[in-house]
Formats: structure tokens, sequence, C-alpha cells
């Protein structure tokens, strides 16, 4: 398990006939490509199974986020379409580097799809637990999702800097103003809560 080449984001390694993707690529097309950049590494660890072929950075490895995985990150901006956001977490483990994220408006919730309003469902500031549904590709952010009740607003501030209680799925209180606003509120399950 030597490294072989130094690749970047988005390199077409090989075909994905023989290979399995690790951590670090992903497939499209039937090839492997590149998702971060770092040295490509091959490993056979038993000989009936195919080859693994991942990419790992100079220094260590880190967790990518995958198609599924459930991540927290943090809003960064919202315009009426989508709102951007930093991947901070996959799971409960931490990353090293933030990824970029985008909740498009139509995957913030299952049914009404075309009532979202952004504004009334994240602000900038707010944690979220979403799920990855897209990697994107080398120009594009993971696409995620908030469209499952365990997932939406987790911790919010209210203008006055204290942290929101919420109080239904779609509304957060400031517990010393009292003032309510609009959030798509997750119903966090209890491995998510911090003791």
């Amino acid at each position: 398990m030597s490294p072989v080449k130094l690749c970047v984001p988005g390199e077409k390694l090989c075909s994905a006939e023989g290979w399995t993707p690790g951590a670090g690529v992903y497939l499209r097309h039937g090839h492997v490509y590149s998702a971060l950049a770092g040295y490509v590494l091959r490993k056979n660890e038993k000989e009936e199974q195919l080859a693994v072929i991942s990419v790992v950075r100079e220094t260590e490895t880190q967790m990518l986020p995958n198609v599924g995985a459930v991540v927290t990150c943090k809003v960064t901006s919202i315009n009426p379409r989508f709102a951007k956001v930093h991947i901070l977490y996959v799971g409960s483990t931490p990353l090293k580097d933030s990824f970029r994220g985008t909740i498009r408006r139509e995957d913030v919730r299952m049914t009404e799809k075309d009532k979202v309003e952004l504004y009334k469902s994240f602000r900038p500031g707010d944690i979220v637990l979403a799920k990855v549904i897209s990697l994107g590709d080398v120009q594009s952010n993971y696409l995620l999702a908030t469209a499952e009740n365990e997932l939406g607003v987790v911790v919010a501030h209210s203008e006055s800097g204290a942290q929101m209680v919420p109080i239904s799925w779609c509304e957060m209180q400031c517990p010393r103003t009292h003032v309510k606003e609009l959030r798509k509120v997750a119903r966090v399950q209890p491995e998510y809560l911090q003791a």
C-alpha cells in the first residue's frame, strides 16, 4: 500500500471495472474520480476481492461525507432558491476541514415543497442536521436535504443572542424575549443529543 501518484479533485483515476472505490473517490459513468487533492492509494487486502482505490491527503486521512450520511452543518447564507452551509461533522465525527453544501428549496420538506420559503426554514448561523443526497462535482457543493422529521435546525440563536427552544416542528422561541421565529425544526434523535 504505497502512494502511486498525486491527483487533484475531479481527476479521472481509472475505470471502475476491477476496482472498489474507497475514501476520497467517487464513481461516475463507469470511472473512478478523485474527490480531493492527495495521493492515490491502491490496496488489495484479499485476493478474491476487488482491489480498493482511494485518495488520501499527504498528512492524514479524513472522513468524507458520503451519499446517505447524516451531517451537521452551519448555515452561512440564504437566498430564495437555496441555503449555503459548511459541513462540520459526518455523523458524530468532526471534520478537519469544512466542506461546502447546498440545501435547495425543494429539499427542505417532504410535503408542500412548492410552499417552502427558505427564510422561514433557516437563518445564517443556524446549526442543521441534514442528509447528503448528492456529492456534486468539482465546481459544485454537496447537495443536502432536510426532508425527514429527524432533520432540520437543531441549534438557533435569537436576535437577543439566546439559544432558542423548539416549540413545534416549524417554530422556535427565545427564552428571554419569548419572541417566536419560524424554522424547519429537527426532531432530534437520542444518538445526536450530548449529555
